[in-house]
């Protein structure tokens, strides 16, 4: 699994994935069919958002109701900003609807 804090235009939010990618298209249309066509995305280290989210992170992982790969891990972006710092996020990509994705250099 992989987990992304993502920036949207509602603000930001965790998600826990299967896919090896933010950019893998399967993840954009599922993304894309919640209203999310446009962020930033940040991949953060599945330990580290295991370590901080504590047991909520094994509820979402291991929910049993959910049958898709896409989980919401956190809709409280002050929450998740308070979380993480940007030194230990990775490599922004940037996403637009047009099909656009771009990994942004620091």
């Amino acid at each position: 699994m992989k987990t992304f804090m993502l920036i949207t235009g509602s603000g930001p939010l965790m998600i826990l994935t299967s896919h090896s990618s933010i950019e893998d298209p399967l993840i954009l249309e599922k993304l894309a069919i919640k209203g999310i066509e446009k962020f930033i995305a940040y991949e953060v280290p599945y330990d580290l958002a295991k370590l901080r989210y504590g047991g909520h992170f094994n509820v979402v992982a291991n929910d049993l109701h959910e049958s898709d790969d896409l989980r919401v891990l956190d809709y409280n972006g002050e929450r998740t900003f308070k979380l993480f710092s940007f030194a230990e996020l990775g490599t922004p990509v940037l996403h637009e609807a047009s099909g656009s994705t771009v990994s942004a250099v620091a």
